[in-house]
This record gives structure tokens, sequence and C-alpha cells, in this order.
């Protein structure tokens, strides 16, 4: 798969060297029967289509409670690697296991509830021959790319327009992009230790990437349409506790990558006035603090590694 040279000189003499890369399709399950039975037919069109690169795909369940896995095996065994988790682990876990599994030096993770055009990889791959862009962000109809800000103390995010060129985003979606695969193994990939079950685990991930120095872009001609929320939502889970995990999950963000001095004493002082104006808040604080201990270590390997300040990261999209 050619998709770009590396030029080198010496004297009269020029060297080109072909750069060759191919796509993992990785897919966290979990009861998403009715999902697989209407999408599989999408995914193996789009494998099948020489210009995406596809050599394979990776479907991890995440011990599905539905016939998930004995449909995938009476109808898709050959067309499809099967990974089965024996305790239901979360989606961060459900996808490292999958980039883990994956041969391709890229990895395209999709959820169940993405449908891909049938040459959506094809100007993705291109990307890469930047050997500083980590993760590419598919363009998902009517979603642009994303904007990092500081407001109030806190790191958020706000969506960007749709452009017509790529652009930096300040994460990737982990529902629907592609990674370099070693990098990911590099930055350890979604954090199942701070984010599980789900939540906040791609924007972690994209902010380390930005503070070791590596890019994410957002594609806008890798064409998908993700109906977000198929699986995650009020049917499988309380709406109060999946309030309290997205909460807990942003303030977890903030204590574990905001290293910058002067920021985190703002981020004290916004956090403190969001416990007194917002009573409920302060749940929130006291599931974070059950996580004192991983997210320190977690901070300190961030003091360590990162080579970008937090302050760099938001001049990107200012």
């Amino acid at each position: 798969v050619f998709i770009g040279d590396a030029k080198h000189c010496k004297g009269k003499k020029k060297i080109t060297m072909q750069i060759k890369f191919s796509v993992s399709l990785v897919i966290p399950n979990w009861n998403g029967l009715s999902l697989l039975e209407k999408n599989l037919p999408h995914w193996i069109k789009a494998k099948n289509f020489s210009g995406n690169h596809i050599s394979e795909i990776v479907i991890v369940d995440d011990k599905s409670t539905d016939d998930s896995l004995f449909f995938l095996r009476k109808n898709y065994s050959k067309e499809v690697k099967i990974v089965a988790h024996k305790v239901n682990r979360g989606f961060s876990s459900a996808v490292n296991t999958g980039v883990r599994t994956a041969k391709s030096q890229l990895v395209c993770l999709l959820n169940t509830d993405v449908i891909p055009s049938n040459d959506f990889l094809v100007s993705v791959v291109k990307d890469f021959n930047d050997d500083k862009v980590f993760a590419v962000s598919l363009h998902e109809r009517g979603y642009g790319y994303a904007k990092a800000l500081f407001e109030s103390g806190f790191v958020v995010h706000r969506p960007g327009s749709e452009k017509n060129k790529p652009v930096e985003s300040f994460w990737a979606s982990g529902g629907s992009c592609v990674v370099r695969r070693d990098i990911w193994m590099e930055l350890g990939g979604f954090d199942e230790k701070l984010f599980s079950p789900f939540y906040w685990e791609d924007v972690d991930l994209g902010y380390r990437a930005h503070k070791r120095g590596y890019k994410v872009l957002w594609e806008p001609n890798a064409r998908v349409i993700h109906k977000h929320e198929s699986v995650i939502n009020e049917k499988s889970f309380r709406r109060s506790w999946l309030n309290l995990i997205k909460e807990r999950n942003h303030l977890l963000l903030n204590w574990k990558n905001l290293t910058s001095p002067a920021l985190f004493k703002k981020h004290k002082i916004g956090l403190r006035k969001r416990i007194l104006t917002h009573p409920g808040y302060l749940k929130v604080f006291i599931a974070a603090l059950l996580k004192y201990s991983d997210v320190k270590m977690a901070r300190d390997r961030e003091k360590k590694e990162s080579t970008v300040s937090d302050e760099s990261v938001f001049a990107k999209f200012s």
C-alpha cells in the first residue's frame, strides 16, 4: 500500500523508500446484536474496498448477555476475528484489548453504531505520512473538529465547524477514529483505571498526545454516520448514574492532566465555586476522590513525560 515517499540524498544519488500502511478495524461490542446484524455488512463492504487498506476486522465482545457471540460465531467466523472477554470490563478495556490484538500499523476504532462510507479511509491513511500524527478523527455527519478551552477553572472542549480540509483537533472520537498503534501503546491507550466503564477516555488520550508533541487531526473526507449512544443510553443505565460517571470522569481528567501550576490554581478556585453553587456536585467530587491514589499516580506520570504545556495546547485552538 504505497502512500508516501521518504527521500534521502547523498551526492547525486537519491533513494526513495516506500512507506506502507495497513489498517486493522477494531469494534468493541456489548449487547449490540441488533447493530451487528445491521452494520456488519457495511464494515465488510468497506474492508473489501482496496483503497481503505483494511487487513482485518477485530470485534471484541465485552461479555454480552444477548446473542452477540452466537451470531458472530455462526455467521461471521471467517470474515471477523472474534475476541471475547470472560467478564464485563467496560468500553475502555474492550478497545484496549482490540488494539493489542490488532496486527496492522494503523487501527480504526468504530463503535457498533457507526456506518462508514465505502471509501472512508482513503484520505486518512495519507494523513499518517506525517510521523507526528497520532490519531485522525473521522467525519461524523453534522460534526466537525474539537477545540480545547480552559473555562472557569476546567478543561473543556467545544465543537468546531465542519471544514473542507484536515485540521488539528483536541481529541479523536473513540467511536470513529484511526490511531497509530505504536504511539497508542506508548501512551498506554485508554486509561481503564480512571475512566472505566466509559466517558472522557478519548479526550484524555488526545490531551496526553498533544502534551507529548503529537498531532491529532480531523479528516473531512473520512465520512461516517454515527448514531450516538445507541448502546450507552438510558435503556441500559440509569440517567442519574450516567450523569455521575460523566461528571466524575471530567473532573478526573482535569486532576490528571492539568499540570500547569497557574492553571491548576485556577482549577481549585473553580472547583470550590462549583461545589458551593451546585450542591449536587459534592457527590461528583467525592466519587472522584475515591480514585485519588490512581489519579495521583497518573498525574505524576504526566508531569514527568509531558513536553508541551497546557497553555500551548489551548493556544492551538484560540
